[in-house]
């Protein structure tokens, strides 16, 4: 471990040595602190933090990720081509040790530039805050700069599949021999977007309702307020912009009731109101009800329409736990840099590590042609879709390539921490275990056993 150590010691001089610590510090302070003092908000707790937290942890992020790439890349290949490796193999270390040591330096170097502009950002945060109006710091307060844990109703999806199953099955008997000639995919989303509807829809005058579990912490919030998060779809536009509903909240005769007065609500937005406490009852769940005063029939998504928020911890620990996910990010991209520069020159690793990047990026359109089934043209009106020759290698190849992304993008600390969310310990366990353990081990496998059997003198001789 001592020589492992050493040679993370000598990535930090060399860091140092060619200031490439202090610029990228003075660019993280820079674009965190400097420039969002300059930038004014509109006033409001949502503006506050899209602003501030939004801004500088995504800069936070796209600066270290671009640096750590750059580093990893060039820490290692430039010592082979500079025939400066030459002279640290000669040493009695092994070349494990030397790819372990550069991916040590490189991810402590990142933890010290993360702490430092980790600490300036939440110092800022908490000076910015006190500028702010009383209502609108008591709004960050209570929505904003906490964690809170979510709790929603079941989506059903596994009763929404088996219906569409159904559903399905008798139209391909009712179609008869012509059903070669049908569109089945096509037709089963059609079909369960109909059977979800019915359980999404709320037509005028009726009265939709949602039972949610809050679990394990129900016995701590029986005696506190809680949050309704919602959002809605609205069949036709309103002349105001806007739709009115009552809610209701509560079990008679078993716990408190609540109700609202009308509330004018705009459709494809997210909203939060405080709902009082003692309304949840003996099993610790919630009874929501909303009924539609409207002329027009609304729509609450099943995965999205309805969520529950509750206070769970404070805001320091959870902007920690959001920075350690980061770290583990940076930790990823050091070993996927070191693992291209193990075999390739610098200025191809460095491509190589940036498409790698491009790629996760466009995950969207990978997203897109694994649900269309096709790279060809595909028109969502009418269900068709163009072929292609090689579609049965690329959309198996893109479904695995999205499902290595999903395991590092499934955590989301800027999303988290910008809404009030809560990130667990649980959470930043599974993002090391799947990020660095399992992603980053792969990377650093292939890279050690690359660097191990590459021919140093060999490559230094094709200069």
């Amino acid at each position: 471990m001592r020589r492992t150590l050493a040679i993370a010691g000598l990535t930090w001089k060399a860091a140092f040595r060619f200031r490439l610590f202090i610029v990228i510090a003075v660019l993280l302070l820079g674009s965190v602190v400097a420039l969002p003092l300059l930038i004014e908000d509109d006033g409001t707790a949502r503006g506050f933090t899209q602003i501030l937290i939004t801004y500088t942890l995504s800069t936070i992020t796209g600066l270290l990720g671009l640096s750590t790439l750059w580093l990893a890349c060039g820490t290692l290949a430039r010592d082979i081509e500079d025939a400066q490796i030459q002279v640290v193999v000669t040493k009695p270390i092994a070349r494990w040790q030397i790819w372990l040591g550069k991916w040590l330096g490189i991810v402590s170097l990142n933890a010290v530039l993360l702490a430092i502009s980790g600490a300036s950002v939440f110092g800022l945060l908490q000076y910015r805050a006190t500028k702010l109006p009383a209502a609108e710091q008591q709004i960050l307060k209570n929505e904003i700069l906490l964690a809170r844990g979510s709790a929603r109703p079941p989506t059903f999806a596994a009763d929404v599949e088996a219906e569409t199953d159904r559903l399905l099955r008798e139209r391909i008997d009712k179609a008869g021999p012509g059903v070669s000639q049908l569109n089945l995919e096509q037709v089963r989303r059609e079909i369960r977007e109909q059977v979800k509807a019915t359980l999404q829809v709320v037509p005028p005058g009726y009265t939709r309702e949602w039972q949610i579990e809050l679990g394990p912490a129900a016995a701590k919030l029986r005696d506190k307020p809680l949050y309704l998060r919602i959002k809605f779809n609205a069949a036709d536009k309103s002349p105001t912009g806007t739709f009115a509903g009552v809610w209701r909240a509560g079990v008679p005769q078993e716990t408190q009731l609540w109700g609202s007065e009308p509330m004018s609500l705009a459709p494809d937005t997210f909203h939060e109101f405080q709902i009082p406490a003692g309304l949840l009852d003996s099993q610790g769940v919630l009874s929501v009800a909303f009924l539609n005063v409207n002329n027009t029939t609304l729509l609450f998504p099943l995965e999205e329409g309805m969520e529950v928020l509750y206070h769970e911890g404070g805001f320091a620990p959870n902007f920690a736990r959001g920075l350690g996910i980061v770290f583990c990010w940076m930790a990823l991209l050091a070993a996927i840099g070191l693992c291209s520069a193990s075999f390739l020159s610098f200025p191809v690793a460095a491509f190589f590590s940036f498409a790698l990047l491009t790629v996760v990026f466009s995950s969207g359109t990978l997203a897109n042609a694994v649900t269309e089934g096709t790279i060809a043209n595909y028109d969502p009106e009418h269900g068709t879709k163009g072929s292609s020759p090689v579609d049965f290698v690329v959309i198996p190849t893109f479904k695995a390539v999205l499902n290595i992304i999903q395991l590092a993008r499934e955590f989301s600390p800027v999303d988290s921490l910008s809404t009030g969310r809560s990130i667990t310990w649980t959470q930043l366990g599974m993002a090391f275990l799947q990020i660095v353990v399992l992603l980053g081990g792969v990377f650093a496998a292939i890279g050690i056993w690359t660097f191990t059997r590459r021919e140093l003198a060999a490559a230094q001789g094709t200069q």
